[in-house]
């Protein structure tokens, strides 16, 4: 386990504990441990402290202190090996330290082993008491507690920042080219946790959130991108590993992420509803926040006619989403709505006009009136399962007939023995892929919602059938090898799974509505 502690925010422990408990009879074990910084290219200089329970291992500008209370040895130049024997009633505890290289000098002493203890009791009050905030009466079917907690570890306490996934290069197809690296805060990504962790009753890391992405922003609408390095950083150049070999030899292994430069013009509309959602809470938007929120409104305004990457950040050339101007609709509608109901200073005119031309453009460009179903682009005859989020920011209610048809024309066309697709079209790189377990999610919150329980019901328990032992859940999912795909565990599969289990909570009427669900009045705009 990580080590955490109250007031960890400002001081986290950077330390990975592992403890070794004798139950029953006997076990014999193996220690090994082979640090490398840089990615694999920087042997670590290995200096062992007192009675070799303690190493230090440093290079370039990282460290590691090691800690173990049963003698380890050291293999060649840069490796530690170990052996002990387990018995009943016997513990042996193992310490992993993140450390700068300067403070591992003067040589550390092995910890303490009731400090061990102390940080492992410490962990477990932290998570009882984080865990106790959700309201969700979950069971073992569900698991919604596990998602919400995977969702608290991907956040960064120092900054407020969510990452996607904790790793890089997961591939998406066996051997293909689809291989990313996640371990940055996306926008998107970031809103949809906030939004379900506040449904659970966890509304801090909303605010936490909401600040990081104006600071990373640097109060400019302009300056607003797709993703940021947990601390803020902007510059992602993405690169690629050649030395590496990735999972069951993929290739290639990324890190960095060239999403960085893409123009995804939903994350206006993305912004502008965390904010509204915050203000359903009871909040309202401080002077600055406001001139900042005006700024991606007018932004919106100026850019929702360029055609963009969308939401799947496609490689090929850009295109006109009609997800992504939904979302764009939002950012204003959201926008007037936040001015009325705080009464702030805003163009409402100009912005009214142009919310109904966003309006006007998707519902004559991105809707094929012969079959009666939204597209994926405009003027396109695919589908794309980012259309079950258009009934989320108010555009259509989930029960209109062109939302009906649209949910089962995506399921004909996208479904995959259950589960769901994201998309049928080119996107610009080789070979296929998995489906996309959010998307499998979104349509049952869609079903749900729209009243068919027996249907939404019967995709969700095929979906959770994806998760592995311990109810985690990848990007994707190969049905015919029934084998996990992707980036793991995933926040936006974890994210899209609280919310269907509470929609389907909502639709049976075992919780009550959320604050978005019961103040705001469908489609703002009065169509």
């Amino acid at each position: 386990f990580f080590a955490m502690r109250r007031g960890g925010k400002k001081h986290p422990r950077r330390q990975l504990l592992r403890i070794v408990e004798g139950i029953t009879g006997e076990v014999d074990f193996k220690v090994e441990l082979s640090p490398r910084f840089d990615y694999g290219e920087i042997k670590p200089w290995i200096c062992r402290h007192r009675d070799g329970r303690a190493y230090t291992a440093c290079g370039s500008n990282q460290g590691l202190f090691i800690s173990c209370e049963t003698p380890l040895t050291l293999a060649g130049e840069h490796d530690i090996r170990g052996r002990f024997t387990i018995r009943a009633g016997q513990r042996i505890r193992f310490s992993l330290e993140f450390a700068a290289p300067e403070s591992l000098d003067p040589p550390l002493e092995s910890l303490p082993l009731e400090e061990i203890d102390r940080h492992f009791d410490e962990t477990l009050q932290w998570w009882r008491y984080w865990s106790a905030k959700i309201r969700f009466e979950d069971d073992l079917n569900t698991c919604v507690l596990r998602s919400a907690i995977v969702l608290r570890v991907l956040g960064y306490a120092p900054t407020g920042a969510i990452i996607a996934a904790p790793t890089t290069s997961l591939p998406e197809t066996p051997g293909g080219e689809r291989n990313w690296d996640y371990r940055y805060s996306w926008i998107r990504d970031s809103i949809f946790t906030v939004h379900a962790l506040a449904d659970l009753g966890c509304v801090s890391e909303a605010n936490e959130f909401r600040r990081f992405i104006q600071r990373s922003a640097a109060g400019n609408a302009e300056e607003l991108q797709v993703l940021y390095a947990v601390d803020g950083k902007r510059r992602l150049t993405e690169v690629v590993l050649d030395h590496l070999e990735g999972y069951r030899g993929a290739r290639p292994v990324r890190i960095g992420n060239a999403a960085d430069e893409q123009f995804q013009s939903d994350m206006y509309g993305l912004i502008l509803e965390l904010s509204w959602r915050w203000s359903e809470r009871g909040n309202s938007p401080d002077a600055h926040y406001w001139d900042f929120l005006v700024e991606i409104v007018n932004a919106t305004i100026e850019h929702w006619q360029q055609p963009d990457r969308g939401i799947w950040e496609i490689r090929s050339e850009p295109r006109h989403f009609v997800h992504s101007k939904v979302m764009c609709w939002a950012a204003v509608n959201r926008g007037i709505g936040l001015a009325e109901k705080h009464a702030l200073k805003a163009p409402l005119t100009d912005w009214d006009a142009a919310r109904d031309a966003i309006r006007n453009a998707v519902e004559s460009r991105g809707y094929d009136a012969q079959r009666g179903v939204f597209v994926q682009d405009f003027g396109a005859h695919e589908l794309d399962a980012a259309l079950l989020l258009l009934p989320d920011v108010d555009f259509v209610d989930y029960d209109d007939p062109r939302m009906i048809r649209t949910v089962d024309a995506i399921r004909a066309d996208l479904d995959e023995q259950g589960l769901i697709l994201r998309y049928r079209s080119k996107d610009g790189l080789r070979g296929g892929e998995g489906v996309f377990l959010a998307c499998t999610f979104w349509l049952v919150k869609c079903l749900a919602l729209q009243g068919r329980l027996p249907e939404a019901q019967q995709v969700f328990d095929r979906v959770l059938r994806c998760a592995n032992d311990l109810g985690l859940f990848a990007e994707e999912y190969n049905v015919a090898a029934d084998e996990m795909l992707g980036n793991f565990p995933q926040g936006l599969t974890h994210l899209s799974h609280i919310s269907a289990a509470l929609a389907l909570a909502r639709a049976r009427g075992e919780v009550p509505e959320s604050p978005h669900e019961t103040t705001q009045a469908r489609r703002a705009d009065g169509r």
